[in-house]
């Protein structure tokens, strides 16, 4: 598998798609690898764009041996050395969770690679229940706690799905077994506190009203980790930004829930950039 080498990460990234197509940058959340796109949704887009997907730092195959903590603006870089090497000119971003706020980030540090960006279950810091909620599942990896199994299955559904994709009798075994190839995995594990503590402490408020690209907010009305007043405020502070309020959803419904209503979400923002 290719590896792209930057200034700090061994970025691995793997692409499909028509070479001449439009470039999309699909740009995972905490403990998600870049192959958890290729499952739901870049075979959505494969034949009409260019999908580029990678490992964040502190997961699957990227390798970085910069000291922690990394901020916020470490994962940006990243993405844009990754970027500006393998897309050779603007893209559009599509980021979830963490890598929405990266997204965020790269807008703000390089908008010169950013033809649109799509952000989802996301906002502008890290605040309230979210906040309390990631500080001690990190204190809680710290001290030597694990999450595994259907312990940890049970655990990130309740924050990953509204109730009635919870209580869906026929989806719900869906959703365990994706879930638990996730967890049984490892990379959870070993991802979370590097990942989950510049998700904790990023604040990008007063940047935000400077930026100057395309920028559309995806929130999901159900969604327990990033609520929507989080994705209106995000949508507040930046000149320009559209958001969209998804009926129904939770934070990770992109995965094995409603991704065929939020791929065709998506794809209209796209169609409608150009």
């Amino acid at each position: 598998m290719p590896h792209f080498t930057g200034s700090q990460s061994e970025i691995w990234y793997e692409e499909e798609g028509p070479e001449n197509a439009p470039r999309l940058v699909w740009v995972g959340g905490g403990g998600a690898r870049g192959r958890d796109w290729q499952r739901f949704q870049t075979p959505h887009f494969a034949k009409a764009y260019r999908n580029l997907v990678f490992d964040n730092r502190g997961i699957g195959q990227t390798r970085c041996n910069a000291p922690m903590p990394w901020p916020i603006e470490s994962f940006a870089r990243d993405l844009a050395e990754l970027t500006a090497g393998i897309c050779g000119g603007p893209a559009i971003f599509i980021g979830s969770s963490l890598g929405s706020a990266i997204v965020q980030q790269l807008c703000i540090d390089r908008p010169d690679l950013v033809k649109c960006a799509i952000v989802m279950g996301t906002g502008a810091w890290s605040t309230g229940w979210g906040w309390d909620y990631q500080e001690a599942e990190i204190e809680f990896r710290r001290r030597g706690g694990k999450l595994d199994g259907m312990m940890g299955v049970t655990h990130y559904a309740a924050m990953l799905y509204p109730a009635r994709a919870l209580g869906d009798r026929e989806l719900w075994p869906k959703l365990k077994a994706l879930l638990l190839e996730w967890i049984e995995d490892g990379d959870n594990e070993e991802s979370l506190v590097p990942q989950w503590d510049a998700s904790l402490r990023f604040d990008q408020r007063e940047a935000l009203p400077g930026v100057k690209v395309p920028v559309h907010v995806i929130a999901f009305a159900e969604d327990v980790e990033a609520p929507p007043q989080d994705g209106e405020e995000l949508a507040r502070l930046i000149p320009g930004a559209r958001f969209h309020l998804l009926e129904g959803m939770g934070h990770g419904s992109w995965y094995g829930h409603a991704h065929e209503e939020i791929n065709a979400v998506i794809e209209g923002i796209v169609r409608e950039v150009g």
